[in-house]
């Protein structure tokens, strides 16, 4: 196989982040030696995270075998996940889906999107006023309604979390804002619609933001892993900005 340098897209202060991450972890259980140092571990970490690399690609590069790869991975994904820590101290917050495509058969009806009309997991999002990711929840299944995931992450029963969110969350009350539906709108509705999507069109950068980790484009892994490794993407964004 043939093997050549690449680079990946992000700055130094995220690599020694997961490296401090992973340092501290093989402290923690008393590691005495392993195949790559943690400097290497985390850059292995982020190819796969960020650039989509495969583990016989990865296993390649680094010279080492897929099974390890496989492990140093799930290892660096569950330090990361036990450091995210969920932020609610803003004024108000901006709240979205996503769909996270992943490999599955038609047959796994509970994984399918009608909307997107494909396979995946649902994902529930929230950003500050600027557009920054603050919080992801835990991944459903595809087929779960955003309303329907906001209200099990508890999202609308949270009175102190005042969000602004599209159509999809129509119905939700409390302290979710939404537009108005409908062709022929009052004029104060009208205004109202234009105010909310002014406010909640930087919420849309956080969706890029997520999107720009490519293995969040097509996600191959078990799906009980998925929750794990949206939440070592999120450690990881806070870490290099």
């Amino acid at each position: 196989m043939l093997v050549y340098p690449s680079s990946i897209d992000l700055c130094s202060r995220t690599l020694r982040f997961l490296t401090g991450q992973l340092t501290a972890r093989r402290q923690e259980i008393g590691t005495r030696w392993r195949r790559l140092p943690a400097a290497r571990q985390a850059l292995l970490t982020l190819a796969h995270l960020r650039c989509g690399d495969t583990y016989a690609q990865l296993a390649a590069g680094f010279d080492i075998g897929i099974a390890t790869v496989y492990r140093y991975i799930r290892e660096a994904v569950e330090a990361l996940a036990e450091a995210m820590k969920t932020i609610r101290t803003k004024a108000f917050v901006m709240l979205d889906g996503t769909l996270l495509p992943i490999d599955r058969i038609a047959a796994d009806t509970p994984y399918y999107s009608g909307k997107h009309k494909r396979h995946g997991r649902n994902v529930q999002i929230l950003t500050d006023p600027f557009g920054r990711l603050l919080w992801a929840s835990p991944a459903l299944p595809g087929s779960t309604h955003d309303l329907t995931a906001a209200r099990q992450h508890g999202i609308i029963a949270d009175a102190e979390l005042k969000c602004w969110a599209d159509k999809a969350y129509q119905g939700a009350g409390g302290p979710v804002r939404v537009p108005f539906r409908g062709r022929r709108l009052k004029r104060w509705k009208r205004r109202h619609n234009t105010t909310h999507v002014k406010i909640r069109c930087l919420g849309e950068r956080a969706m890029a933001t997520i999107k720009g980790w490519r293995l969040l484009r097509k996600l191959r892994c078990s799906t009980n892993r998925i929750t794990d490794v949206v939440k070592a993407v999120l450690v990881l964004h806070h870490a290099s900005v």
